[in-house]
């Protein structure tokens, strides 16, 4: 528990040694606010049913995941009342005193729900390194087999974390039916291969020194898709070899394209190499919802997108093995490499 980093921060003045990075892993650069990051209003969206939505509509979030991995969506039909209420719910937890968040904090990723400290960064070169962050992961879906592992205080926290999932779980289904559309799949292709879910919430509380530490260092998501909710910047994305911040919109979802999206699009999308930054004032909470295929669910690149002259460009595997590879290599990026079909 002591390793909590909202336990600690604000009683600290200066970046403790081990929260220290190296001199190449540090947000140095002058980092601009990206105004040209993808913005996707679903109101264009049909009422009646998304297979009818405007082609307009869909080439926009296919453009958007082939050149930046990474799109805003607005007016997608999740309330701001249930979105403030859940990121209130998320910052009450942080801020509870260390012995309530000791009931069900954890330094082992495996148990239901846990808070835990982030974990360290391990180089070759240098000595264990953490992240300026506590975590906090809840699986959520399928939501009958999860709740019974929930919290139970605060009292609200069950019925607030169920009816955002599942609306967030609606909203996945669309943008992928949309992006589905778009690759020429048939209509609930993405169906067998979203069967998981979890909320993945990261809170960064003030830095004294935000040159100095980093909250998540740069790497692409191991899953299907995912959905953040943010309120605070620290969201930034690389983009032709340069990093540039993901404005904060009201009320807005990230939607990220993950490395399993790329190998079953055949790389026709991309995944979106991100990182977040600290700040020295104000704290952070962003929500993430992941999506992803069930552990023994099987991926590859699908047919439909494979011929003479589009080869499949991954192999056949089991999700749970690229997991198990993704979070046991000290340098996650190189693990879509391993599984790459050799020309």
């Amino acid at each position: 528990m002591a390793n909590l980093v909202s336990s600690w921060a604000r009683n600290v003045d200066t970046v403790p040694e081990n929260y220290v990075m190296p001199p190449n892993k540090r947000p140095s650069e002058l980092v601009s606010i990206g105004s040209n990051i993808p913005v996707i209003d679903l109101v264009k969206a049909s009422s009646s049913t998304i297979n009818h939505a405007g082609a307009g509509l869909v080439q926009e979030i296919l453009k958007a995941s082939q050149e930046f991995g990474l799109f805003q969506i607005i007016n997608h039909g999740i309330s701001e009342k249930l979105m403030d209420d859940v990121m209130d719910l998320f910052n009450e937890i942080f801020d509870m005193s260390v012995e309530e968040k000791e009931k069900f904090c954890s330094e082992v990723s495996n148990k239901s729900c846990k808070v835990y400290e982030s974990g360290k960064m391990n180089d070759a070169n240098i000595e264990e390194v953490r992240h300026w962050k506590d975590l906090f992961i809840q699986p959520v879906f399928p939501i009958e087999e999860q709740t019974q592992h929930w919290l139970e205080n605060p009292a609200r926290y069950r019925e607030l974390v169920e009816t955002y999932s599942s609306e967030v779980k609606k909203l996945s289904m669309r943008i992928l039916e949309l992006i589905g559309e778009g690759l020429g799949l048939k209509e609930g292709y993405f169906e067998e291969l979203s069967k998981s879910q979890a909320l993945v919430v990261n809170h960064y509380p003030p830095c004294p020194d935000p040159s100095l530490a980093m909250g998540v260092p740069a790497h692409c998501d191991p899953n299907l898709i995912t959905f953040l909710q943010q309120q605070v910047y620290g969201l930034q994305i690389l983009k032709d070899g340069h990093w540039i911040g993901v404005p904060t919109l009201p009320y807005a979802f990230v939607v990220n394209i993950g490395y399993q999206l790329q190998i079953i699009s055949n790389n026709k999308l991309v995944s979106s190499e991100h990182r977040v930054v600290t700040n020295l004032k104000t704290g952070r909470t962003s929500i993430g919802t992941f999506v992803s295929p069930a552990e023994d669910c099987i991926v590859e690149p699908t047919k439909v997108l494979v011929n003479g002259g589009s080869p499949a460009l991954f192999r056949t595997f089991k999700y749970q093995e690229f997991i198990d590879d993704y979070m046991g290599e000290k340098n996650p990026k190189k693990t879509l490499e391993a599984y790459k079909l050799q020309p």
